[in-house]
């Protein structure tokens, strides 16, 4: 299989990554789904002006779906460390860069890499 696109086998994992999360939550309905596609083909067209922002991917497609949602439903995916106060969402880091993990801003823990909302904390 040397003949695989790095684009391609990027977004896909990324797509994977972000619907294993949202499985993970319960949300994972067809109208969240689409706004998995459409965060996809964005990000197509912006890795492909930036190949070397491929390693970036999965961070971002989480974080353009993290921001659909909000728009629509409400925060996601909500913090399961804090139990104390309102609740709020879990941040992607680095907002920018590789490895990217779920983040409860407010107590500095990693709570999961992308795509291990459902696996032991990490």
């Amino acid at each position: 299989m040397d003949d695989v696109d790095p684009l391609e086998q990027s977004l896909h994992a990324a797509r994977a990554l972000v619907l294993a999360d949202l499985a993970a939550r319960d949300v994972a309905q067809a109208d969240v789904i689409s706004l998995v596609e459409d965060a996809v083909t964005h990000r197509r067209w912006w890795v492909e002006q930036w190949p070397d922002g491929v390693e970036y991917v999965a961070g971002l497609v989480a974080q353009d779906v993290q921001d659909a949602l909000l728009e629509k439903y409400g925060r996601w995916p909500i913090c399961p460390v804090c139990d104390a106060g309102d609740p709020h969402a879990l941040d992607v880091e680095p907002e920018l860069g590789p490895d990217p993990h779920w983040v409860c801003g407010k107590a500095g823990v990693k709570v999961a890499p992308v795509g291990g909302l459902g696996g032991p904390a990490a």
